[in-house]
């Protein structure tokens, strides 16, 4: 009883956001396991609105499924510490979008995609750029994280054109979308700060 009311307890965090994620990516792999489920794929060549959305809850296999999903909850974690449910799941969705948009651009014709991957790189990146200030600690974990994720993304673009069914270039979308998101609503409080000065 006396621990309970220790006031340096720290609150247990529940990630429910993060898990919300994980628990679709595994509900439409078990899905797609039992019934095709191709129809949500992104089709490059003629796609659908629908799925830009639904290909990054959908995986090949058992393997790209787990990778994707453990990469999800380390970072995924780390977002939604800083931003809230609501902001992971925003990041995921929007960095995924972007991930899907880049790949249907840049890689026209007979091509399905699907995966969380893109979303995920654009979280390995909002997870770093949410964390940069001037504290000790953020700094330790931006350097931490930024070598992670700097080489990852150099690995990609190093490895475009190789043909081992990876879309690289979604990965590479993933992350532009996760910097073009932290570098807008960061502006957008900037202008409102302003605006509230006035």
């Amino acid at each position: 009883m006396l621990e309970l009311n220790r006031p340096d307890r720290k609150q247990e965090r529940f990630y429910n956001g993060v898990f919300a994620l994980i628990l679709i990516n595994l509900i439409l792999f078990v899905l797609d396991q039992a019934l095709p489920l191709q129809f949500l794929y992104l089709n490059h060549a003629r796609p659908v609105w629908y799925q830009f959305f639904t290909s990054m809850f959908l995986h090949a296999n058992w393997a790209h499924l787990s990778g994707n999903l453990f990469f999800l909850y380390i970072f995924g974690k780390l977002v939604e510490e800083e931003e809230g449910i609501l902001g992971v799941v925003a990041s995921y969705l929007v960095t995924g979008l972007g991930a899907n948009l880049l790949s249907v651009l840049l890689q026209p014709g007979a091509t399905l995609s699907l995966g969380a991957s893109g979303a995920v790189f654009g979280l390995f990146v909002v997870s770093v750029l949410i964390k940069l200030s001037w504290s000790w600690r953020k700094i330790l974990e931006v350097l931490i994280l930024g070598q992670f994720v700097i080489q990852q993304v150099v690995t990609e673009l190093q490895q475009v054109g190789l043909q081992d069914g990876v879309n690289r270039i979604a990965h590479i979308g993933g992350a532009l979308a996760g910097v073009a998101l932290i570098m807008g609503l960061r502006r957008l409080t900037h202008d409102k700060r302003i605006d509230s000065q006035l």
